[in-house]
């Protein structure tokens, strides 16, 4: 499968506790880290409703 790298570059600070749980679910959580994962539709689903928060590559 395809894989995207998704790095968080906002604080989750503050969000909505909906949006602090995608954030850990994509297994993030700090400024800077960065994971990759599966490009399927349910990650691209996550990385839509924090796309503010997250930044792909």
């Amino acid at each position: 499968m395809a894989k995207i790298i998704v790095k968080q570059v906002k604080s989750i600070i503050g969000r909505p506790e909906s949006q602090v749980k995608v954030v850990k679910a994509l297994c993030l959580g700090r400024i800077g880290k960065t994971k990759e994962l599966e490009d399927t539709p349910t990650v691209r689903g996550m990385v839509a409703k924090v796309k503010h928060l997250v930044e792909v590559q």
